[in-house]
């Protein structure tokens, strides 16, 4: 049995390895900060990059697209009204709906560009004023991002300093604030709205107060459970310690350790404050004629959906596109940003 088994495991297998002990201490993984980690966590969800690459795309054509076909958002023509989309370049692709024509509730297909003698192209069709969609579209998104980017700083500002000052002070102070938070909390929005209406034109002011009164409670809360999870780690002891003030602490030790919570929530918030502007819009409380947002036009698209279906779906399909890319970067950026994600 001895003999056996010393022919199927040779004495040169069981030789001592040589080892180099200068290789000891060597680090096979680069090491990395915390954004660099992030970012690398970030790149591998495909989702998340492919919403950024989207979203950046939508941004650009934002703001160039009224510049593109040459039609001003403004100019009515009575002739032009209601025309269906049309672009000469893909007009003869059969599974697009480019190409000029209605269909009635009878399935008979019409030709209003032939019919009228109309020899422009409106690429997202015209509205029944005969303005062109097309550029009315583009800025009404660049309205309804601004007012979401407004409101969303102001929630910013308002709710990381609220929110670190309560939950660094902590006894009175933190009781009596959060008893305004849960006071705000519970006042709809909507009554907010019509108080502000009443008070000022409807507009993107009165739209980006609204927004911003109650809005900056859910950060404010974010931000005080994070400084109160920080604020008794030695590093703010130390820096209490050496005679740092307050202010310094709160700002320049604790703020950047909460950055990356600060940022999720603000990817979360600009996607709400889209569609409660295009809610408001909606129902008539937000921007008023001949003002453009993507709540003002699928209202108008809303009203002719059965006749004129594409006034309805093309600004509701670009309100989707920026609400799923939104939250698609926003659960990508809270993996990359929690240390539980890190391989």
């Amino acid at each position: 049995m001895a003999n056996h088994s010393d022919k199927r495991f040779p004495k040169a297998m069981f030789e001592p390895a040589q080892v180099d002990e200068k290789l000891a201490e060597k680090i096979e993984k680069p090491s990395l900060n915390f954004w660099q980690d992030a970012f690398l966590r970030v790149r591998k969800n495909k989702a998340a990059i492919i919403s950024f690459i989207i979203l950046m795309l939508l941004v650009i054509v934002t703001f160039v697209g009224p510049y593109i076909n040459g039609y001003d958002s403004e100019t009515q023509n009575a002739a032009h009204s209601n025309l269906p989309p049309r672009i000469d370049a893909v007009a003869d692709v059969s599974w697009l709906p480019f190409d000029g024509t209605w269909e009635n509730r009878s399935g008979e297909k019409l030709y209003p560009y032939e019919e009228r003698g109309i020899e422009e192209s409106y690429w997202f069709g015209t509205d029944k004023f005969g303005r062109d969609l097309f550029t009315r579209l583009w800025e009404g998104v660049q309205i309804s991002l601004l007012i979401a980017v407004l409101a969303t700083a102001i929630d910013m500002i308002i709710g990381v300093s609220y929110g670190a000052i309560s939950g660094y002070f902590g006894g009175r102070v933190d009781n009596i604030m959060q008893r305004i938070i849960e006071i705000l909390t519970g006042i709809p929005n909507l009554v907010i709205v019509i108080l502000l209406i009443l008070v000022l034109e409807p507009g993107i002011l009165s739209i980006t107060l609204a927004l911003a009164i109650t809005g900056w409670t859910t950060m404010a809360r974010v931000v005080r459970g994070q400084v109160l999870k920080l604020k008794n780690q030695e590093f703010a002891l130390a820096s209490k310690t050496l005679g740092a003030t307050d202010f310094r602490i709160i700002f320049k030790h604790l703020m950047p350790n909460m950055v990356g919570v600060i940022i999720i929530n603000t990817m979360f918030t600009i996607p709400n404050a889209i569609f409660f502007e295009a809610f408001l819009s909606f129902i008539g409380l937000g921007l008023q004629p001949p003002d453009a947002s993507l709540g003002t036009l699928i209202e108008d698209g809303f009203k002719v959906m059965l006749l004129y279906p594409s006034q309805l779906i093309i600004p509701s399909i670009v309100i989707s596109i920026l609400m799923i890319t939104f939250n698609l970067m926003a659960d990508g950026l809270r993996d990359a940003f929690d240390p539980k994600m890190r391989d």
